[in-house]
């Protein structure tokens, strides 16, 4: 049996969820979101708890018994408290600003990197160098802030770049001088 899989999901109070089939849908305070499981898995609610349990001991099903569990426990985080990603650029020059719901990144080219939000993913800057990606789908928030840090990834030389909070780069040494 999965160890993941196997541990119930407790919802919170402000949180519903309606389960029909294979969709689930989780309703919050934040907002709401659904999803379609794979097949080979049921979600059951039990009281204030919901269990993710498998249909039959197939390689699929057990494949995918702690994925879709872990699947709706993060909708389920999402709606109630949200998720954020940080991010820090490192540069002189480099900046951050957020104008109207785009944000528009200045990283040391010829020309400004703009990102559009999806809907559902909201941009904010403290200081003009760190961003913050914020949102109720940890999958999008996580491919959003990807995509701003792939804009400029941080170089191992000097370390200019995009990064994770707390990201550590690794360095290295450079061109040493004749002796």
């Amino acid at each position: 049996m999965s160890r993941i899989g196997k541990r119930p999901i407790p919802i919170p109070a402000k949180v519903s969820i309606t389960i029909d089939g294979q969709d689930v849908q989780v309703k919050g305070p934040k907002g709401e979101l659904s999803r379609t499981l794979p097949a080979g898995v049921v979600v059951v609610q039990e009281g204030d708890t919901v269990l993710v349990n498998r249909k039959n001991d197939s390689r699929l099903a057990r494949e995918r018994h702690g994925l879709c569990r872990t699947l709706v426990a993060n909708m389920v985080e999402g709606v109630a408290n949200g998720y954020q990603k940080r991010l820090e650029i490192q540069g002189i020059g480099y900046r951050a600003q957020v104008q109207g719901r785009n944000l528009n990144l200045s990283l040391g080219y010829s020309h400004p990197v703009v990102f559009e939000p999806p809907t559902g993913i909201e941009f904010a800057v403290e200081n003009n160098t760190n961003v913050i990606v914020s949102g109720i789908d940890k999958e999008l928030v996580g491919n959003m802030a990807a995509r701003v840090r792939a804009s400029r990834p941080p170089e191992p030389y000097k370390g200019k770049g995009v990064r994770y909070a707390g990201e550590q780069i690794r360095r290295k040494a450079g061109k040493s001088g004749k002796k």
